[in-house]
């Protein structure tokens, strides 16, 4: 592109390009554009004319091209873009999910956007866009569970019951364990941060066996007692019983959410409750200890 215009604005361009400038609240690239009119007006060269506009010289080559041919009108509005690649058709895209939601060929997992590219003839971008629009994550892969205790709809009422409006005088507590934690000691002491340094810790360690964390969360207050031991087993959940009911008040009642371990339903264990009236068990469902909130289970 090179410059092929005259620029030779009238009066009326002028005094309109002028106010064009001295606009604050036009857009910038109105601004601009004016401004390369009115420079180009004054016989600069192009060279001076982008140096002072802050353009380069194909914008001032371009916007005296279109002031030629549309005069300050055409200065204010931008040429719409021809249109891209046509979308792909409805079978294109059938088939892309179609694909997608069966089995990939060979010994692969799922599908890949390459892989599904090749196969259908398209570009990967293109099968990208088709997944979004359709919201398709072949990688993703969710687990899930169906509970087929009979007594499901009345136990999760139960619960979720306790866990909004919690009866008076009395204590929630969402009990569970966390069995075979490693207990780690590192062979040298740990160095504290400091400036332009992180905490630093060797890489080896030492084994110390394991241990069983048994954790009781206070649904109402968010407090939690805790505490470690050797085993699990029914006389490991007993000694932690025996510990809540220690540092809970006399006179207030105990409510217990707990899930189906075997553990948990021991002889031995039912005869403690039926010892200590003021505790309440309440079984989650079977295959749902999701509802528990204490989930000591679950490692963070």
């Amino acid at each position: 592109m090179a410059q092929t215009v005259c620029v030779t604005p009238s009066a009326t361009d002028l005094a309109h390009l002028s106010a064009i400038v001295v606009d604050r609240a036009r857009p910038l690239k109105h601004i601009q554009r004016a401004r390369i009119v009115l420079l180009s007006a004054e016989r600069l060269s192009v060279l001076d004319v982008a140096h002072q506009a802050g353009v380069s010289r194909p914008a001032v080559w371009r916007w005296q091209q279109r002031y030629a041919e549309a005069g300050v009108e055409g200065l204010l509005r931008d040429k719409t873009r021809p249109p891209g690649k046509p979308p792909h058709s409805t079978d294109t895209v059938a088939e892309v999910l179609a694909l997608t939601c069966s089995e990939p060929p060979g010994e692969v997992t799922h599908w890949t956007g390459r892989a599904l590219a090749r196969a259908v003839g398209i570009s990967l971008r293109s099968v990208q866009r088709i997944w979004d629009a359709h919201r398709l994550q072949p990688h993703r892969v969710r687990s899930f569970k169906r509970s087929n205790d009979p007594a499901f709809a009345e136990k999760v009422e139960d619960i979720v019951g306790l866990y909004m409006d919690p009866p008076r005088h009395a204590v929630v507590l969402s009990l569970d364990e966390k069995s075979q934690i490693q207990a780690l000691e590192r062979t040298r002491p740990s160095r504290p941060v400091t400036p332009g340094r992180p905490e630093t810790q060797t890489h080896d360690y030492i084994r110390h066996g394991t241990t069983t964390l048994f954790a009781a969360l206070d649904v109402l207050e968010g407090t939690v007692i805790g505490r470690c031991m050797q085993r699990h087993r029914h006389d490991e959940v007993l000694r932690f019983l025996n510990t809540i009911e220690a540092a809970v008040p006399a006179g207030k009642l105990i409510h217990v959410i707990l899930d189906n371990d075997a553990t948990h339903k021991h002889p031995r264990v039912q005869a403690w409750l039926a010892r200590h009236p003021r505790w309440i068990f309440h079984f989650t469902p079977t295959s749902a200890s999701w509802m528990k909130r204490s989930r000591a289970s679950s490692p963070p």
